[in-house]
Protein backbone atom coordinates (compact mmCIF):
# COMPACT_ATOMS: atom_id res chain seq x y z
CA UNK A 1 0.00 0.00 0.00
CA UNK A 2 2.69 2.42 0.97
CA UNK A 3 4.42 1.53 -2.46
CA UNK A 4 1.59 2.16 -3.98
CA UNK A 5 1.42 5.84 -3.09
CA UNK A 6 4.94 5.92 -4.52
CA UNK A 7 3.94 4.80 -7.79
CA UNK A 8 1.19 7.66 -7.81
CA UNK A 9 3.98 9.85 -8.90
CA UNK A 10 5.94 8.42 -11.59
CA UNK A 11 3.75 6.33 -13.50
CA UNK A 12 6.82 3.98 -15.14
CA UNK A 13 8.20 3.26 -11.87
CA UNK A 14 7.58 -0.65 -12.77
CA UNK A 15 9.32 -0.63 -15.54
CA UNK A 16 12.44 1.76 -14.35
CA UNK A 17 12.68 1.48 -10.88
CA UNK A 18 12.16 4.06 -7.68
CA UNK A 19 12.64 7.74 -8.52
CA UNK A 20 14.63 10.03 -6.31
CA UNK A 21 10.98 11.73 -5.57
CA UNK A 22 9.53 8.58 -4.94
CA UNK A 23 12.39 7.01 -2.76
CA UNK A 24 12.06 10.40 -0.18
CA UNK A 25 8.08 10.04 -0.37
CA UNK A 26 7.70 6.43 0.93
CA UNK A 27 10.24 7.12 3.63
CA UNK A 28 8.26 10.16 4.47
CA UNK A 29 5.15 7.82 4.77
CA UNK A 30 6.50 5.06 7.08
CA UNK A 31 8.71 7.91 9.08
CA UNK A 32 4.81 9.53 9.82
CA UNK A 33 4.19 6.15 10.78
CA UNK A 34 6.78 5.71 13.01
CA UNK A 35 5.73 9.10 14.99
CA UNK A 36 2.57 8.69 15.02
CA UNK A 37 3.20 5.40 16.94
CA UNK A 38 5.66 7.33 18.96
CA UNK A 39 3.52 9.99 19.47
CA UNK A 40 0.00 8.30 19.45
CA UNK A 41 -0.04 4.74 19.67
CA UNK A 42 2.85 3.49 21.60
CA UNK A 43 1.23 -0.10 22.46
CA UNK A 44 1.79 -0.82 18.05
CA UNK A 45 5.37 -1.62 17.75
CA UNK A 46 4.67 -2.60 14.43
CA UNK A 47 4.16 1.05 13.50
CA UNK A 48 7.35 1.78 15.12
CA UNK A 49 8.98 -1.37 13.45
CA UNK A 50 7.75 -0.07 9.90
CA UNK A 51 9.27 3.82 10.88
CA UNK A 52 12.82 1.71 11.00
CA UNK A 53 12.88 1.85 6.70
CA UNK A 54 12.81 5.64 6.55
CA UNK A 55 16.11 6.47 8.14
CA UNK A 56 18.57 4.73 5.83
CA UNK A 57 16.68 6.11 2.89
CA UNK A 58 17.10 9.56 3.95
CA UNK A 59 20.71 9.11 4.56
CA UNK A 60 21.19 7.54 1.22
CA UNK A 61 19.34 10.17 -0.44
CA UNK A 62 21.65 13.04 1.40
CA UNK A 63 24.70 11.02 0.15
CA UNK A 64 23.24 11.63 -3.72
CA UNK A 65 22.52 15.07 -2.74
CA UNK A 66 25.66 15.74 -2.17
CA UNK A 67 27.00 14.10 -5.24
CA UNK A 68 24.66 16.30 -7.10
CA UNK A 69 23.87 19.54 -5.80
CA UNK A 70 25.10 22.61 -7.73
CA UNK A 71 25.13 24.85 -4.51
CA UNK A 72 26.84 22.98 -1.79
CA UNK A 73 26.79 25.95 0.65
CA UNK A 74 22.20 26.33 -0.06
CA UNK A 75 21.86 22.63 0.52
CA UNK A 76 23.47 22.42 3.62
CA UNK A 77 22.03 25.49 5.24
CA UNK A 78 18.57 24.00 3.91
CA UNK A 79 19.02 21.01 5.71
CA UNK A 80 20.49 23.43 8.89
CA UNK A 81 17.15 25.52 8.90
CA UNK A 82 15.06 22.10 8.88
CA UNK A 83 16.77 20.53 11.92
CA UNK A 84 16.57 23.92 13.79
CA UNK A 85 12.96 24.22 12.73
CA UNK A 86 12.28 20.72 14.05
CA UNK A 87 14.39 20.84 17.26
CA UNK A 88 12.42 24.35 17.98
CA UNK A 89 8.92 22.41 17.65
CA UNK A 90 10.75 19.48 20.07
CA UNK A 91 11.26 21.60 22.89
CA UNK A 92 8.39 23.74 22.75
CA UNK A 93 5.89 20.35 23.06
CA UNK A 94 8.45 18.62 25.29
CA UNK A 95 11.37 20.35 26.55
CA UNK A 96 13.41 17.66 24.48
CA UNK A 97 16.71 18.36 23.70
CA UNK A 98 17.36 15.15 21.56
CA UNK A 99 18.48 16.79 17.95
CA UNK A 100 16.57 15.21 15.22
CA UNK A 101 18.38 13.31 12.29
CA UNK A 102 18.03 16.45 9.90
CA UNK A 103 20.68 17.35 12.65
CA UNK A 104 22.37 14.57 12.44
CA UNK A 105 22.70 15.17 8.37
CA UNK A 106 23.81 18.82 9.02
CA UNK A 107 26.60 17.53 10.48
CA UNK A 108 27.42 14.59 8.01
CA UNK A 109 27.45 16.80 4.59
CA UNK A 110 30.34 18.89 5.65
CA UNK A 111 32.64 15.69 6.56
CA UNK A 112 31.13 14.41 2.63
CA UNK A 113 31.83 17.69 1.66
CA UNK A 114 35.58 18.04 2.89
CA UNK A 115 35.94 13.54 1.67
CA UNK A 116 35.30 14.77 -1.95
CA UNK A 117 36.86 18.13 -2.25
CA UNK A 118 39.07 18.85 -4.81
CA UNK A 119 41.68 20.85 -2.27
CA UNK A 120 45.36 19.65 -1.66
CA UNK A 121 45.83 16.01 0.11
CA UNK A 122 46.73 18.49 3.10
CA UNK A 123 43.98 20.18 3.30
CA UNK A 124 41.74 17.62 2.59
CA UNK A 125 43.14 15.89 5.32
CA UNK A 126 42.88 18.58 7.75
CA UNK A 127 39.14 19.57 6.13
CA UNK A 128 37.61 16.40 6.99
CA UNK A 129 39.49 15.82 10.11
CA UNK A 130 37.74 18.95 11.55
CA UNK A 131 34.20 18.21 9.90
CA UNK A 132 35.10 14.36 11.94
CA UNK A 133 35.73 15.97 15.07
CA UNK A 134 33.57 18.61 15.11
CA UNK A 135 30.73 15.83 14.28
CA UNK A 136 32.15 13.32 17.25
CA UNK A 137 32.42 16.91 19.73
CA UNK A 138 28.46 17.09 19.44
CA UNK A 139 27.04 13.27 18.49
CA UNK A 140 29.49 11.58 21.48
CA UNK A 141 30.91 14.26 23.44
CA UNK A 142 28.37 17.08 24.59
CA UNK A 143 25.79 14.07 25.13
CA UNK A 144 28.14 12.93 28.48
CA UNK A 145 28.33 16.67 29.44
CA UNK A 146 24.10 18.03 29.15
CA UNK A 147 22.09 15.66 30.87
CA UNK A 148 19.47 14.92 28.45
CA UNK A 149 21.18 16.17 25.44
CA UNK A 150 21.64 13.70 22.12
CA UNK A 151 22.06 13.64 18.32
CA UNK A 152 19.65 10.84 17.13
CA UNK A 153 21.29 8.14 15.70
CA UNK A 154 24.39 9.04 17.38
CA UNK A 155 27.36 9.17 15.75
CA UNK A 156 26.88 5.84 13.69
CA UNK A 157 24.01 7.60 12.33
CA UNK A 158 26.08 10.31 11.14
CA UNK A 159 28.09 8.17 9.03
CA UNK A 160 25.74 7.02 7.76
CA UNK A 161 25.35 9.20 4.80
CA UNK A 162 29.27 9.72 4.44
CA UNK A 163 29.83 5.49 4.50
CA UNK A 164 27.16 5.40 1.40
CA UNK A 165 28.65 8.22 -0.38
CA UNK A 166 32.10 6.72 -1.05
CA UNK A 167 30.73 4.43 -3.20
CA UNK A 168 31.54 4.76 -6.85
CA UNK A 169 28.46 3.17 -8.00
CA UNK A 170 25.27 1.57 -7.08
CA UNK A 171 26.48 -2.07 -5.88
CA UNK A 172 29.22 0.02 -3.46
CA UNK A 173 27.00 2.37 -2.34
CA UNK A 174 24.08 -0.54 -1.42
CA UNK A 175 27.39 -2.65 0.10
CA UNK A 176 28.46 0.81 2.09
CA UNK A 177 24.59 0.89 2.89
CA UNK A 178 24.09 -2.16 4.57
CA UNK A 179 27.44 -2.04 5.93
CA UNK A 180 26.30 1.09 7.67
CA UNK A 181 22.90 0.09 8.77
CA UNK A 182 24.07 -2.60 10.57
CA UNK A 183 26.43 -0.67 12.41
CA UNK A 184 23.64 1.76 13.70
CA UNK A 185 21.60 -1.61 14.46
CA UNK A 186 24.39 -2.70 16.41
CA UNK A 187 24.95 0.66 18.65
CA UNK A 188 21.22 1.16 19.06
CA UNK A 189 19.77 -2.68 18.86
CA UNK A 190 16.07 -3.48 19.31
CA UNK A 191 13.81 -3.28 16.59
CA UNK A 192 16.52 -0.76 14.50
CA UNK A 193 17.05 -4.14 13.21
CA UNK A 194 14.19 -3.74 11.25
CA UNK A 195 16.08 -0.90 9.32
CA UNK A 196 18.01 -3.83 7.37
CA UNK A 197 14.96 -3.89 5.09
CA UNK A 198 15.12 -0.30 3.46
CA UNK A 199 17.75 -2.13 0.99
CA UNK A 200 15.00 -3.29 -0.40
CA UNK A 201 13.39 0.07 -1.95
CA UNK A 202 17.16 1.02 -2.02
CA UNK A 203 17.90 -1.51 -4.26
CA UNK A 204 15.18 -0.73 -6.65
CA UNK A 205 16.12 3.32 -6.55
CA UNK A 206 17.08 3.93 -10.60
CA UNK A 207 19.26 6.89 -10.27
CA UNK A 208 16.98 9.82 -11.48
CA UNK A 209 15.22 12.98 -9.72
CA UNK A 210 12.00 12.28 -10.58
CA UNK A 211 9.45 14.54 -11.81
CA UNK A 212 6.97 15.57 -9.22
CA UNK A 213 7.81 19.23 -7.53
CA UNK A 214 8.16 17.57 -4.17
CA UNK A 215 11.39 19.87 -3.22
CA UNK A 216 8.83 22.30 -0.51
CA UNK A 217 7.57 19.40 0.54
CA UNK A 218 10.15 17.50 2.23
CA UNK A 219 11.48 20.58 3.12
CA UNK A 220 8.32 22.16 4.91
CA UNK A 221 6.82 18.54 5.82
CA UNK A 222 8.99 17.22 8.98
CA UNK A 223 8.55 20.04 11.27
CA UNK A 224 4.86 20.39 10.22
CA UNK A 225 3.64 17.10 10.94
CA UNK A 226 5.58 17.10 14.28
CA UNK A 227 3.54 20.28 15.06
CA UNK A 228 0.44 18.44 14.44
CA UNK A 229 1.30 14.75 16.20
CA UNK A 230 2.33 17.07 19.28
CA UNK A 231 -0.87 19.27 19.18
CA UNK A 232 -3.20 15.77 18.72
CA UNK A 233 -1.18 13.76 21.71
CA UNK A 234 -1.58 17.04 23.57
CA UNK A 235 -5.34 16.53 23.59
CA UNK A 236 -5.86 13.39 23.78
Amino acid sequence: MIMGVCFMYDSSLLQRGLSGTALKLFALVVMTIDHIGMLLLPQFSILRMIGRLAFPIFAYMIAEGCRYTHNKRLYWGRMAVLGAAAQIVYYAAAADLTMCIFVSFALAIPIIYALHSNKNSISKLLLSAAAFAFAALISAVLPELIPGFSVDYGFSGIMLPVLISLGSDKRQRLILSAIGIAAVSFSLGGIQWWSLLSLIPLAMYNGTRGKAPMKTLFYVYYPAHLAVLYCISALL
